[in-house]
């Protein structure tokens, strides 16, 4: 039974506050999806993040309709929030998103989620397709978290 590690790294040049309160905001996250797996947040909104605030989502995999439950186990902002899958795809899922300023104005996001596929040991043998599409997920997240906060941060630079 394989535990599976995938980790993101990206640095912005944006202060931790402002970094983490686009993922405070859990309706961010069908902004920062692909939008192929027509992610959708069915928890009622707004949301009030906290430790114990679970968050339920519909999406399509390979055309295939999920329904995917999480749980905040960790909120600790501005540094760090951990979701958990309660219910959805995976054996395991558990997703820890960090944020360091390393320098006034500077900041880095790690994202490392520890997953595990359902059907162990026989679901590992799919791994490498689940491995590309959680890399693709992921690299367009990042993409669309950068664009995300450069045009918020242009806008509020206009306002000034």
């Amino acid at each position: 039974m394989a535990e599976h590690t995938l980790t993101r790294t990206l640095t912005l040049e944006l202060s931790r506050e402002t970094v983490f309160d686009l993922f405070a905001d859990a309706s961010n996250l069908e902004r920062i999806t692909p939008p192929e797996l027509n992610f959708h947040i069915v928890t009622p909104q707004p949301i009030g993040m906290e430790k114990g605030t679970l968050i339920d989502y519909e999406l399509r995999l390979r055309g295939l309709p999920l329904k995917w439950r999480t749980e905040i186990s960790v909120w600790d902002p501005p540094h760090v929030f951990v979701d958990r899958q309660v219910r959805g795809p995976y054996s395991q899922w558990i997703h820890t998103h960090r944020f360091t300023e390393f320098e006034p104005g500077k900041t880095l996001i790690e994202d490392e989620v520890r997953y595990r596929l359902p059907l162990e040991p026989l679901g590992d043998v799919f791994h490498f397709i689940v491995k590309r599409e959680l890399k693709y997920i992921f690299d367009y997240r990042q993409r669309a978290v950068a664009e995300l906060l450069s045009k918020d941060k242009a806008a509020a630079g206009k306002s000034k």
